[in-house]
């Protein structure tokens, strides 16, 4: 293949059959790789998707700078189509996103903006009121807004659910897919129910978010929320992006089951994929007595594991956050450790 710039390799991704990861497990279970765009993840599409849609709209003109609240995926991929189309960029992310992450938004051009994590959404703190402040305030700027710009859902309606339907030859059972935004969820699911209703749509949360339970009961729920460590999946918001009507049941997963399991598919299946990656396989391992013999299973990985080397593949950031020794034990082992470095 020969492209005129990195911005045409976007899209058309392989998805992968996994093999000993799932033994055990009824079903085929494929990886549809996101991490295999030239961003290394799925934001690649709605980033290009948004920016051509409000550059046709006359929302985003030629030097203009554009803003967008990040968990660091989304950032990169405005950040990359930037410093081809000559904008200026400033992202706003939160304190726990990983320094990889944004050493690489800085490393694109991307002027980049620390906002406490622990920030609730109307705080003037928050990466989303310092995002909105900022569109304000700089001339010629657009805010992309991917929670609640439905440019974000169209474009995996567009994109991923075709593709994903034509890999399986339409027969795909079951889509497990995170939720964030919920673009990548909802317009791929929006496109393959349309192709078949009967296709279970499985959306995975963190313990934290208010996502599971508003799908449940209605009812935003405040205190559900608290500090987690997935990135990229679960809200303290409901997001526009999240199309409640396709989706079939919401699995909720923890930090330590989640990391756990994307290093198990690093050393199991030779794929390096991010957190929420691993979230997504441990949805499964949740809900597999549900599958059978000839179910199609589709695992969307959303981004690359090298954004997350000083976290979930560093086994010092495992110990401190008691992953690999327990709670009761990481900090009677990181003592031991200063111990050692003194003598």
């Amino acid at each position: 293949m020969r492209f005129n710039n990195i911005l045409e390799a976007i899209g058309n991704t392989p998805l992968i059959k996994l093999n000993k990861i799932t033994r055990g497990i009824k079903g085929t279970v494929y990886a549809k790789m996101e991490s295999m765009n030239p961003g290394l993840s799925a934001k690649d599409r709605i980033a290009i998707h948004m920016i051509e849609k409000a550059e046709q709209e006359g929302r985003l003109k030629p030097g203009g700078t554009i803003i967008e609240a990040t968990s660091g995926n989304t950032g990169f991929s405005i950040a990359m189509i930037s410093a081809i189309r000559g904008y200026r960029c400033v992202l706003t992310v939160t304190s726990k996103v990983s320094k990889e992450k944004i050493n690489l938004l800085k490393a694109m051009g991307a002027r980049v903006v620390i906002c406490p994590k622990s920030a609730k959404p109307e705080d003037p703190a928050s990466y989303y009121e310092r995002a909105k402040k900022f569109a304000k305030d700089i001339p010629n700027s657009l805010y992309l807004n991917q929670n609640f710009n439905i440019d974000n859902c169209e474009a995996h309606y567009m994109s991923t659910g075709p593709e994903i339907w034509k890999q399986t030859e339409g027969k795909i059972t079951h889509l497990i897919c995170s939720t964030g935004t919920g673009g990548t969820l909802s317009g791929t699911a929006q496109y393959l129910k349309e192709k078949n209703p009967n296709i279970q749509i499985i959306a995975i949360d963190a313990y934290g978010s208010v996502l599971k339970k508003y799908y449940e009961t209605g009812i935003y729920d405040e205190n559900e929320i608290y500090s987690y460590r997935i990135e990229g999946t679960g809200k303290n918001i409901i997001p526009d992006n999240v199309n409640f009507n396709v989706i079939d049941q919401y699995v909720k997963v923890t930090d330590k089951q989640s990391a756990f399991k994307a290093r198990r598919l690093a050393k199991q299946e030779g794929m390096l994929v991010g957190y929420s990656s691993g979230a997504v396989l441990q949805g499964l391992f949740e809900v597999r007595n549900q599958m059978k013999k000839d179910d199609v299973i589709v695992l969307i990985f959303a981004d690359h594991g090298s954004r997350y080397l000083g976290k979930i593949f560093n086994d010092e950031w495992m110990e401190e956050q008691g992953f690999l020794y327990g709670q009761k034990n990481y900090k009677y082992m990181l003592r031991f450790r200063k111990f050692l470095r003194s003598i």
